[in-house]
């Protein structure tokens, strides 16, 4: 009888272990950070244990933007930006690492993503106002401030020097992919089983659905943007898109992204999306910005630089694109 019992105890226990388990709730909330939207959805063993750490991801979001908004007049990238052609300025090693990482982009992609875009002239407008082209002049003028190659970095000060008077860094989505990629690390750390950290497209995952499926991202049409052109699953994972498809003007038949190119300042053409995975939001944000600018045939010559990421990409007539090293081998676009 006593054996008995502890058989059933033993039962009763695996059920409640497994019960447990699986009574995971999914709580989300939507927030304006860093200038734009972030969705965060934390999975937990309850919805008050989940909503902590919703308010812990915006903390770590909101110290982020404080150190690195470059619209935000007391962070340490605007104090660099304020102090350009004058003298070196001392910032956080966080803040310092993140503008190396950036520098080492820019190199890599020939400029093709540059950290200092953030001085460029806003000369092309993508509000309908646009009538023709700006001219070549004022076009090469827009980019003058413009070039990684000025930025001087000094590791055992920890300072940052931006050499040309006028000069800006700035990090936009590249800001908001590193955010969702610490708040990803925390939330592990923290030991959240399961997440997804969405800033404004560019996104961090981990672990499954509180059902125990994958969790699935959708690519947007590029061609009809209120529909979706696939649905993705990822697991720990990070995603981002970078596209033509709601800012863009056309002259002479020719489509001109919002996307401009820093080494030249003429807008990116030829590719309306282009979506990377990878396993961290911030390189795969880089990289989804430099495929726009260089192009099809260049863009997959830099993704082999980086096997641990694959793209699609949609090109302006409509082909689809993927890497070789793309995953989803069955995968098909619905336009």
């Amino acid at each position: 009888m006593a054996k008995l019992l502890s058989y059933k105890f033993l039962y009763l226990f695996i059920l409640v272990c497994c019960f447990s388990a699986n009574s995971q709730v999914l709580r989300k909330k939507t927030t304006l950070l860093m200038g734009g939207r972030f969705d965060i959805s934390i999975v937990a063993k309850d919805s008050a244990t989940a909503s902590q750490k919703i308010e812990e991801v915006i903390a770590e979001i909101t110290r982020i933007e404080n150190l690195i908004s470059d619209w935000k007049s007391d962070s340490q990238v605007s104090e660099v930006n304020q102090n350009s052609g004058i003298r070196p300025v001392k910032v956080d090693r966080e803040v310092f690492e993140l503008t190396q990482r950036a520098i080492q982009l820019s190199k890599i992609t020939n400029g093709g993503f540059d950290v200092s875009f953030a001085a460029m002239d806003r000369i092309w407008k993508f509000d309908g106002s646009m009538t023709e082209m700006p001219s070549a002049e004022a076009i090469k003028k827009s980019v003058e401030k413009v070039g990684y190659q000025n930025i001087i970095l000094d590791s055992v000060q920890s300072t940052i020097f931006l050499k040309l008077k006028g000069m800006k860094i700035g990090f936009g989505a590249l800001g908001e992919g590193y955010a969702a990629d610490k708040c990803r690390d925390m939330m592990i750390a923290k030991g959240i089983e399961a997440g997804i950290i969405n800033g404004s497209g560019d996104m961090s995952t981990w672990g499954k659905q509180p059902n125990g499926s994958p969790w699935k991202i959708g690519i947007t049409n590029p061609f009809n943007p209120e529909k979706l052109l696939a649905v993705v699953p990822l697991e720990q994972e990070a995603v981002t898109t970078s596209g033509s498809y709601e800012k863009f003007v056309v002259f002479d038949g020719k489509r001109y992204s919002h996307i401009i190119n820093p080494a030249t300042g003429y807008p990116a053409t030829g590719l309306c999306s282009v979506t990377v995975f990878g396993p961290n939001a911030e390189t795969a944000n880089g990289l989804s910005t430099s495929l726009m600018v260089l192009g099809k045939t260049e863009g997959l010559l830099l993704l082999k630089k980086f096997p641990d990421y694959s793209c699609i990409m949609i090109t302006d007539n409509g082909k689809v694109v993927k890497s070789d090293n793309f995953k989803i081998k069955k995968f098909k676009a619905k336009f």
